[in-house]
């Protein structure tokens, strides 16, 4: 099945700076204070937006997307490495997205289980893992890996919480939208991918990595979207 519009967000303006210059914008439009801006990438039609930080931004930002009629969501940004074979600069594409600060374990459930909904781990799209998978081995060989994106309200900068995210909830990196983008589009039956670039280790330096790498990540990013969007 081809995708016939195509949903990109980003969570911060680093992040789809590049688009705003590739894309050629025919239209804009405002709703909830966040701009949604449609045009055409490689010949194909798409609609780009910057959610803002955190999972509310990102879950309002995601439902808007979906409403103006997307039929797949690419998620770009940054984010911390959790599993330790990542390094600065590496690319993690999302198998599932789980929320790792959603915690009811005093009731009985297990860290990252959303009480009484249907599903708590949300699985990414086949066809949009394996695009994103071969274009970040053509752009960056060796650098990539495919694993659970983990989500929280919450900027992870401490060497045992990443011990405990990996090792318990088996996440490969740690940032702040990509499971509540995951779980709108499983409620709308909408595919999506998580791409995610390594700006930080999100253990003790992470607050200097981070403002270091930003702009490096993002555009590694901007990269892996603007080649699936190529061959989609």
């Amino acid at each position: 099945m081809a995708f016939n519009k195509i949903g990109i967000i980003g969570a911060m303006a680093e992040e789809i700076e590049l688009l705003h210059k590739h894309v050629d914008v025919a239209s804009q439009t405002t709703k909830a204070g966040i701009t949604y801006y449609e045009g055409m990438l490689h010949g194909k039609s798409v609609i780009f937006c910057k959610s803002g930080v955190g999972k509310v931004n990102a879950a309002v930002c995601t439902q808007i997307l979906l409403d103006s009629g997307v039929d797949c969501v690419l998620f770009t940004g940054v984010a911390g490495a959790v599993d330790p074979q990542l390094n600065i600069g590496d690319i993690v594409i999302s198998t599932s997205c789980m929320q790792h600060d959603m915690d009811c374990s005093p009731l009985g459930f297990a860290r990252g289980t959303i009480p009484f909904h249907a599903r708590s781990e949300f699985a990414a799209d086949e066809r949009l893992i394996e695009l994103a998978a071969a274009a970040s081995n053509r752009l960056f060989s060796g650098n990539s890996l495919k694993g659970k994106v983990l989500s929280g309200d919450q900027f992870i900068a401490s060497r045992e919480t990443v011990r405990l995210l990996h090792e318990t909830m088996q996440g490969a990196c740690a940032e702040m939208e990509g499971a509540s983008v995951a779980q709108v589009c499983d409620m709308n039956q909408i595919p999506f991918v998580v791409i995610r670039s390594m700006s930080d280790k999100a253990d003790g330096s992470a607050h200097v990595n981070f403002a270091d790498f930003t702009v490096t990540a993002s555009n590694h990013s901007y990269q892996i979207i603007d080649e699936m969007v190529k061959h989609m």
